[in-house]
């Protein structure tokens, strides 16, 4: 069996295993990374020799860190990420590069019609009937994006939103308001299968599933850093927000994962906190009691215009893993349109939490 995983902000880990009589046996970790000393390898490879194969990663982590000789140093890699990728290999896990990736960048669309896009590519993707998809969004109004299971009232303050103009709406993933406007927000989504994720934690599938943004934004000059569970940030402040949603196959095919994120390109501060109910406790956490210095834009960090950002952004991803243009089906749209009309944009759904 054969696991490879790509260590957040480091280097790629490959291992090779296999099973017998239930434990871990011919166990050979490569990549490019650096380590020091060159015994220590080998310390790394008879650690996970008889080991039972169901052992989880974080009791794998810590049998490599406890055979490791003193003074071991690791560049771009971990133990714990060693131990990932033989959980990969074990749940035979796909690799980026395994698909053909088609990109989605149509004009501007409604908030509620985005969330249905969301939900319907997802599904297709499970269905096994459109490849790995990224989305790059474009918006045609203000909007509040708030997660599956937020409080309506508690997050938003309707009055603000209307003097504003801004639509609120409901996605179906999980995690916290957004506010965005057209041309000062990049959004961004993969739908994609199930497999690509697995042996990973939910945690450890939002830093892989974001790794590819990071690189893209060194590129631009912007040291970034995923931030659990769900942020990306520079010393400049947080720049990104993430979601997950699992969607379930049909029956006998493996499901799909939506990840969307949200970047700040531009921000009206001083209109988000009058559209938004930031709580207090919600800045403690994030260490600033501002609400405005939650959010740094990345068109003070780029100096680019944002469809420079773009377009930057998607080169990267074309250059890691290959990407083809693509679009809506009509039957995926007028699906996704019905979807938008009957839930996304139902005061049912909206406010299914109050």
């Amino acid at each position: 069996m054969h696991g490879e995983y790509k260590v957040p902000g480091g280097k790629l880990v490959v291992v090779d295993v296999a099973v017998e009589d239930g434990v871990l046996r011919h166990v050979r970790v490569a990549g490019d990374f650096f380590l020091e000393p060159d015994e220590a390898l080998e310390a790394v490879n008879a650690a996970l020799a008889g080991v039972p194969a169901d052992t989880d990663a974080a009791a794998l982590a810590a049998r490599i860190d406890a055979a490791l000789p003193a003074g071991t140093v690791m560049y771009g890699l971990t133990c714990e990420g060693v131990a990932i990728a033989v959980r990969r290999a074990l749940a035979h896990a796909t690799d980026w590069t395994d698909y053909d990736w088609q990109l989605i960048h149509d004009g501007p669309q409604s908030p509620a019609l985005h969330m249905a896009l969301d939900e319907v590519l997802t599904a297709e993707v499970a269905a096994g009937l459109r490849p790995p998809t990224l989305r790059v969004w474009e918006w045609v109004s203000p909007a509040v994006i708030i997660g599956s299971f937020q409080s309506l009232r508690n997050e938003v303050d309707a009055e603000g939103a209307a003097r504003h103009g801004v639509e609120v709406v409901r996605r179906i993933s999980g995690g916290g308001a957004m506010f965005v406007e057209p041309g000062n927000t990049i959004t961004y989504s993969l739908s994609v299968p199930e497999s690509l994720v697995q042996g990973l934690s939910f945690q450890d599938s939002y830093a892989y599933l974001d790794d590819w943004v990071l690189d893209a934004l060194g590129d631009m000059g912007i040291r970034a850093w995923y931030q659990p569970l769900n942020d990306i940030a520079t010393d400049q402040g947080k720049i990104a927000g993430a979601a997950q949603k699992r969607i379930v196959g049909p029956a006998g095919r493996p499901g799909a994962v939506l990840h969307h994120v949200t970047m700040s390109y531009d921000i009206d501060a001083d209109k988000m906190v009058e559209v938004l109910r930031i709580g207090r406790e919600k800045l403690s956490d994030k260490g600033t009691r501002s609400a405005k210095k939650r959010v740094d834009p990345l068109r003070r960090q780029t100096g680019l215009p944002r469809e420079a950002v773009i377009e930057r952004m998607i080169d990267s991803f074309r250059g890691r893993y290959g990407l083809s243009d693509g679009k809506v089906t009509d039957e995926e749209l007028a699906r996704a349109q019905e979807l938008a009309r009957t839930k996304f944009a139902s005061p049912d759904w909206t406010a299914r939490v109050p």
